[in-house]
């Protein structure tokens, strides 16, 4: 299960993100454990009973679209990203703080714009009516969580962007 962040938890608005991030880790999880079973059972069929799995990498690829978005925004909730602090490690807690502020909000707002645009992507494969090789699964489907994860990153770093401005105003 996730555990809350330190620092404070923004009332209604950290336990609405707690809640929406432990939904994406459930579906992450159980997404990461239908594909491993898909490719294990497609591995398995190739060279066991010479058989396999029709349309299966697809459906692999698939589930990657969902898993990847989930998996980017939950990392976002846990702040668990790589950092470099070769360079900031040298300035003021500060300057470090100021950077930091910047950064996420250039990030709000590149995630934001990626959001909303894959929210019009959604309508423009919808209306084409576009479907995969092998298996013709609407592709449509699979974009809306790149937009939900993207918008829950957004959500994310809001929140991040708070804990920076309590941090300030406590110290």
């Amino acid at each position: 299960m996730l555990q809350p962040q330190k620092g404070k938890k923004f009332g209604m608005f950290g336990t609405i993100a707690r809640w929406i991030n432990q939904a994406l880790l459930a579906v992450g999880a159980a997404t990461l454990a239908v594909m491993m079973f898909l490719t294990a059972a497609d591995v398995a069929g190739r060279y066991l009973l010479n058989r396999p799995i029709s349309g299966a990498l697809e459906g692999v690829e698939f589930l990657m679209a969902v898993l990847i978005p989930f998996s980017i925004a939950y990392c976002a909730y846990q702040r668990a990203h790589v950092a470099v602090e070769l360079i900031m490690g040298r300035f003021s807690r500060r300057v470090r703080r100021v950077v930091d502020s910047f950064m996420t909000l250039l990030t709000i707002l590149f995630m934001g714009v990626l959001c909303w645009q894959n929210m019009l992507y959604i309508h423009e494969i919808r209306a084409s009516q576009m479907t995969s090789a092998v298996l013709r699964i609407p592709a449509w489907p699979f974009v809306i969580p790149t937009a939900v994860g993207a918008g829950v990153f957004v959500l994310n770093m809001v929140l991040h962007f708070f804990r920076i401005k309590s941090e300030r105003t406590a110290s």
